[in-house]
């Protein structure tokens, strides 16, 4: 969710305004001040503390240096222990963590220019990455430099993309600023090795970055089609579906989970939804938290008349919502149940990525346990 409102601070003796945009949907610091680098780490952490944001007027890099040493401060006072807590209430600690740090980070702020330009000393080139995202602009505006930060590195995961081990050779995917990167291998090697049922038509629900939906067009599935219902993920899918030489195969469609009834039913429905039931707090955190479990119910609620009757339908899903006491298996197995549906047969991987490794991580157990599974359902 886009914010755009306005910041007022006072400069010189007079009051100046412009334009706030906060992707993520925080709304606009009601206290500003100017900084710049003559502040120092601790000054410039005590405020933000109390809510005031921090205007830079200082040397870009200076900015950049603050909000380090301010994350250092934040991780040092951080001294979660993991005794006497149950992995539930961890999680809630840890989130609740989470989201202190971003808004105590997000209270340094940077000047952009309507050309998307920064008037900072040693700024670097962000008009790409800002248009990327923020579009044609009219006037100067205000962001948080966390923020800025995060779009400088989105732009360079769609510049450079990501290199994906896929049936017929490797393939690299582009992901888009909010749409979530390919990154976790386990699920993208279930879907490549997983068993196909005979079909030629299949959908990605969900798709993303379209990462899926290609994997299943190298398969050899004939006809899929790939839903999303943000914007981005439909571009980005797209572009990534054109550059692959992919899209004669693949059609993207914006849809809420399914796509309409014009569709006949599918030999194949793929979706691997947000395995946490929780509230985002970023477009990007949209792939990991499902508020309520929506999607995955949805999903699961919506296969019986859409899928068909020999058909299989793939649901991929990690199991750390259990392990985290968030959602229990046997709720889960309620849903299918309910849905009409049977279990066929079920793939498991263990995680690859580096948190679960990380014995420093809050939630390090629940992460080791976890489990990523390509769970093949049917109509009962």
């Amino acid at each position: 969710m886009i914010t755009e409102a306005e910041i007022t601070w006072d400069e010189a003796g007079v009051s100046q305004s412009a334009r706030w945009r906060s992707e993520a949907g925080h709304p606009a610091p009601r206290r500003v001040v100017l900084a710049d680098d003559a502040i120092t780490a601790d000054q410039a952490y005590r405020l933000a503390c109390e809510g005031t944001a921090l205007l830079w007027r200082g040397d870009y890099q200076g900015a950049r240096q603050v909000v380090e040493a301010m994350a250092r401060r934040i991780d040092r006072s951080r001294k979660a222990t993991r005794e006497q807590k149950s992995p539930e209430e961890l999680f809630h600690l840890y989130r609740l963590a989470q989201a202190q740090r971003a808004r105590t980070l997000g209270m340094v702020l940077i000047p952009i220019s309507a050309d998307h330009t920064i008037p900072l000393r040693r700024a670097p080139e962000v008009a790409l990455a800002c248009a990327e995202v923020y579009g044609i602009q009219e006037q100067d505006y205000v962001a948080s430099l966390r923020e800025l930060l995060g779009l400088i590195g989105a732009h360079e995961w769609r510049r450079r993309g990501v290199a994906i081990a896929a049936p017929g050779g490797e393939m690299r995917i582009h992901p888009h600023y909010g749409v979530f990167a390919p990154i976790r291998s386990e699920y993208l090697d279930l879907v490549a090795k997983a068993p196909l049922p005979a079909t030629e038509f299949a959908w990605d629900i969900g798709t993303g970055t379209g990462v899926l939906a290609a994997i299943l067009a190298r398969r050899g599935v004939k006809r899929v089609i790939a839903t999303d219902r943000d914007a981005r993920a439909v571009t980005c899918a797209g572009e990534n579906l054109a550059r692959l030489g992919l899209s004669d195969e693949v059609e993207v469609v914006v849809a809420d989970l399914f796509p309409d009834d014009s569709h006949p039913r599918a030999g194949l429905i793929v979706c691997n939804p947000p395995w946490l039931p929780g509230k985002p707090g970023s477009p990007l955190e949209h792939a990991i938290y499902d508020p309520d479990s929506r999607m995955l119910r949805g999903f699961l609620g919506g296969l019986a008349r859409r899928l068909a009757p020999d058909g299989e339908a793939w649901l991929i899903l990690s199991d750390l919502a259990e392990h985290l006491g968030l959602r229990t298996r046997d709720e889960l197995s309620g849903w299918i149940a309910h849905a009409g549906l049977e279990v066929a047969g079920r793939l498991d991987a263990r995680p690859q990525h580096p948190k679960a490794f990380d014995a420093a991580d809050p939630l390090y157990q629940a992460r080791r346990a976890e489990t990523t599974s390509l769970w093949r359902l049917r109509i009962a």
